[in-house]
Parts: C-alpha cells; sequence; structure tokens
C-alpha cells in the first residue's frame, strides 16, 4: 500500500498563489491590479512631464533625448531644464506619500498626515530659518529634519500619543502647524529681501531650480526608508485591530508606532527641504492608494507611486496651463486638494481608517 500525497492548498478566490522552489507568496489580485493601475499613471505623469513645455515634444523626441540621443536642443531641454525637476517630482510625491500614510494609520485618522499635525510647517520654519540665516546647500536638509522632529514632538507631547486619541492629535497637530507657519512669516517678514527671496520657495512649495545636494539626500534617505516603512506597513496592520490584540499577536506596540513616527517625520522632513510644503499630496495619495488597490492592509508602496504621480501632474500644470507666468506646485496641489478636504470634513463618510 502506498501513502497518497496531499494535494498543494487552493488559493482563496480573489488571490494568486505563487510558489518558487519551496517559497510560496499569496498575492490579492485587487492589489496587483491596483498596483498596476498605479504604475501606469505615474509613467504617463513622467511621459508628459517630460514632453509637455515652451518647448512641446512628443515621447518619441522627449525619451530619446532623456537618453542623450536626439536633436541637441531637444537634449539641453530635457536633461537640463525637465528631467532634474522630474527626479525631484518623483522623490518628494513618493516621500510625502509615504509619511503620509505612515502617519494616517499611526493615528488612525485619514485626516492625519504631516501637513495638518503642523510637521511640514515645522520642517518649512527650520529650513526659512537656515537660508535666512546662513546660506547653505546643506543646511536646509538638517534643518528641515529638526523642525519637522521638533513638530512631531511637541504634536505628540500635547496630545499625549497619536495611537489611542487620533482626532485629539490631529487638533493639537494643527495648532502647532499655526504657530510655526507664524514663526515662517515672521522670519520672511523681517528678513532681508534678498534672502527672503532665496527663502521663499520653501515656504510656497515649487520643484523649480532645486539644489542638488538636498535631493541626493532625500533620494538617499527614501532608499533608505520605503523597505522599513513597508516593514513598519505589515506591523501597523495589526495595529488597526486593538492595542491588546496587537500585543497578544506578538507585536511590540509602542516600538512599532514610534518607529513608524521617526520614518514618517524623515520622509516629510527631506521633502519638505527640497519642495518646500506640497500641501494635500501627504493626504490624497493614501486615498487614491486605498481606492485603487482596495483595503488590504497598509498601502505604503502604493501611497508613494500616487504621491509621485500627483506631484508630477501638479508640477507640468503649474508649469504649463498659466504660462508664461508658472504657478508652484505647491499652490496647485493645494487648490486641487482643498475640495476634496472640505468634503471629507463636512461629509458623514467616517474620517477613521477601515
Amino acid at each position: 500500500m502506498t501513502a497518497t500525497a496531499a494535494p498543494p492548498p487552493e488559493a482563496p478566490r480573489g488571490t494568486l498563489l505563487l510558489r518558487v522552489g519551496g517559497a510560496s507568496a499569496l498575492l490579492n489580485l485587487r492589489e496587483v491590479a491596483g498596483f498596476a493601475v498605479l504604475a501606469g499613471a505615474l509613467l504617463l505623469a513622467v511621459t508628459t512631464a517630460l514632453a509637455v513645455g515652451t518647448v512641446p515634444m512628443g515621447p518619441l523626441r522627449s525619451l530619446p533625448a532623456l537618453a542623450g540621443a536626439g536633436d541637441p536642443a531637444d537634449v539641453l531641454v530635457v536633461q537640463r531644464l525637465r528631467a532634474p525637476r522630474l527626479v525631484a517630482g518623483l522623490l518628494v510625491g513618493a516621500a510625502l506619500g509615504v509619511s503620509g500614510c505612515l502617519m494616517q494609520t499611526l493615528a488612525r485618522n485619514r485626516l492625519a498626515t504631516p501637513g495638518t499635525v503642523g510637521i511640514d510647517d515645522g520642517a518649512t520654519a527650520f529650513a526659512v530659518a537656515s537660508v535666512v540665516g546662513a546660506s547653505t546647500s546643506l543646511a536646509p536638509s538638517a534643518m528641515a529634519l529638526a523642525g519637522a522632529a521638533t513638530a512631531a514632538a511637541l504634536t505628540l507631547g500635547l496630545a499625549g500619543g497619536a495611537g489611542t486619541s487620533g482626532y485629539r492629535f490631529v487638533i493639537v497637530g494643527l495648532g502647532v502647524g499655526a504657530v510655526l507657519g507664524a514663526v515662517t512669516s515672521l522670519l520672511l517678514v523681517r528678513a532681508p529681501i534678498d534672502a527672503a527671496n532665496a527663502a521663499f520657495p520653501w515656504a510656497v512649495g515649487t520643484l523649480n531650480a532645486r539644489p542638488t545636494t538636498p535631493v541626493a539626500l532625500l533620494g538617499l534617505g527614501l532608499a533608505a526608508c520605503l523597505p522599513l516603512a513597508l516593514l513598519a506597513g505589515r506591523r501597523l496592520t495589526v495595529l488597526l485591530l486593538t492595542d491588546k490584540v496587537a500585543a497578544g499577536l506578538g507585536v511590540r506596540v509602542r516600538a512599532v508606532r514610534l518607529a513608524a513616527l521617526a520614518l514618517a517625520v524623515v520622509c516629510a522632513g527631506l521633502a519638505v527641504a527640497v519642495g518646500g510644503p506640497l500641501g494635500m499630496v501627504a493626504l490624497l495619495a493614501p486615498e487614491t492608494a486605498r481606492r485603487v488597490c482596495g483595503p488590504h492592509g497598509v498601502p505604503v508602496l502604493g501611497s508613494a507611486l500616487a504621491g509621485a504621480a500627483l506631484v508630477l501632474l501638479a508640477d507640468t500644470a503649474g508649469r504649463t496651463v498659466t504660462t508664461p507666468v508658472e504657478v508652484p506646485a505647491g499652490l496647485v496641489t493645494a487648490v486641487v486638494g482643498s475640495p476634496y478636504l472640505i468634503w471629507l470634513l463636512l461629509s458623514s463618510h467616517p474620517r477613521r481608517l477601515p
């Protein structure tokens, strides 16, 4: 009599079970399709950002020019003018999307983003202070991180935590952000006109002619933070349950919260150091990812893709719709995102995360 091998387990409906050697992974088909949609939207935003502008050119001209091929004039326009803005927009949008996703999940509230809890305002105030006080290429990044950490510490301390009282965390953050925003205005008003002009981009949010050092630091920071944020997202999914249940499942609740908050602060601080306060991106990106990918876990990667696409589209619209006058990307994101924020505040739609 020979033993009969048990049949391999079937994947649940709506999922796909992948097996490679001895390893296996269960993929949610809705989530995979959502990632594909977001990646396609980001690719479309990249192609549009390279092709549209004062010197219009189709993808068949702009994409080869990005690699240094084709007409020298096209190469000059794409590589010197549009590609740096493209890289800055990709990194800033991805960092804000990741930061917003972590912050919303941490506070269990859709309204909790780096912009609403004062982190963006803190980073902006310190970055402006660094430019007004001593203009160097490295200082804004370091000072923006210090400002973001200061604002987060103030909000966290005054609210008594982020995970157990999300609404209180948001309200206290709004107050901290208002104070730090007033500090930024005071610094710009009292600064000499040349220093105020140099610091102004950090106050309005723009990707025009951003210095290379903060962009490089943001790239390095995002490369380190994104994998950690993906790991933190798996733990934060458990924290969407009660703390007692999460602790019973072996999750170190306090350590996970502190790690997620630190990652959100670093991402937001480095992003503001490059592009200034691009309002509503950290609010819209996680919401877009949840609607496209479905309510499965914490959409860290989807938020990064959506944030990058939103910032690129906002920057492209700002420099082309009202040409020759350029509108900062921060104003575009604020105008587009404000109606959604008002709807979220006034509607009966629940603000808590599912």
